[in-house]
């Protein structure tokens, strides 16, 4: 059954196009843009209307791509911005218009954490070796920040309302941003983080997974890479020395000179030192109660999760 994923988030939308068979996924065609749909959301409450423009561009094209593929199923899933907005409903009118297209009566879900959490993690382990088990999975988005325990099955999760867009809006004002702006921004890492180390018995885990953008692109970065090369990060494992001397290295960082560094993607240049303070607030707490030092990075997350959840 050939189908298509669509994960919308704070940040980016993305598309997975891919074959199922006997619970396992061929991709036909995987794709990520940047629209940050999320732009302003935390201040405001609501959708700006450039953001609602540049999403629906980028689904027209997945929706083109659709029905060149042939696609005989489509779900698209919004997460932590649409959770928090008081003008959905002209979202929801408009991935209809574009999906329907596609699939009749196709329209974007708005899905819980815990369901995020989930998928995520179903999503991350596929290609895991099982003695590796329990897995502490941390999807690290825009707008929000999914913690899951695991081996097989879900153990415990939690989304935590705090991701790298949300933050650098709320912290991270001065280029590059000031001590006392990063400082300020650790408190709010860890008072959003407080109940998901309480709910989520990370103390059991043995191998941290990180999943999404940030996550690859701080890999990519700490195993010096020119440009960014998704076969070769996804499964490379980083210990905390590289990954913590990489997030700092990027706070010290003005925009400039993190736009120019090869792995970097145009769209996370002014929110990445958001997510590697959160990056290091994991770490930390990850060493200190299960004694993890590495990091191991995968391509597949919440977005394989949601075509593996079609059949």
């Amino acid at each position: 059954m050939r189908v298509a994923a669509v994960d919308c988030g704070t940040n980016s939308i993305r598309l997975l196009i891919a074959d199922v068979a006997d619970g396992r996924l061929t991709d036909v065609h995987r794709e990520m843009r940047i629209v940050r749909l999320g732009q302003g959301v935390d201040a405001t409450g609501q959708f700006a209307p450039d953001a609602l423009a540049r999403t629906r561009a980028a689904l027209a094209d997945y929706a083109e791509l659709m029905r060149r593929h042939d696609v005989a199923a489509v779900r698209m899933v919004a997460t932590s911005a649409a959770r928090d907005v008081s003008n959905r409903e002209a979202f929801f009118a408009m991935t209809s218009e574009v999906l329907d297209s596609v699939v009749s009566g196709a329209v974007a879900e708005v899905i819980t954490g815990a369901e995020e959490a989930g998928l995520s993690f179903h999503g991350a382990i596929g290609e895991l070796d099982s003695a590796a088990a329990p897995f502490v999975v941390v999807d690290l988005g825009g707008g929000s920040t999914e913690v899951v325990l695991g081996s097989d099955a879900v153990v415990a999760g939690y989304s935590a309302d705090i991701g790298c867009v949300r933050l650098t809006e709320r912290c991270l004002h001065s280029d590059p941003p000031t001590d006392e702006e990063i400082a300020a921004a650790r408190t709010v890492v860890r008072d959003a983080l407080a109940d998901a180390l309480r709910l989520v018995p990370v103390e059991q885990a043995r191998t941290w997974v990180g999943v999404a953008g940030t996550m690859t692109t701080l890999a990519a970065l700490a195993h010096k890479m020119t440009t960014y090369e998704s076969e070769a990060i996804h499964l490379s494992r980083v210990g905390f020395g590289e990954l913590l001397a990489v997030c700092a290295d990027l706070l010290a960082m003005t925009r400039q000179q993190r736009a120019v560094l090869g792995p970097m993607h145009e769209g996370r240049v002014d929110v990445i030192g958001g997510g590697a303070i959160i990056v290091q607030e994991l770490a930390a707490a990850l060493g200190d109660r299960a004694g993890i030092n590495e990091l191991v990075v995968s391509e597949h997350d919440i977005l394989d999760g949601i075509a593996l959840s079609i059949v």
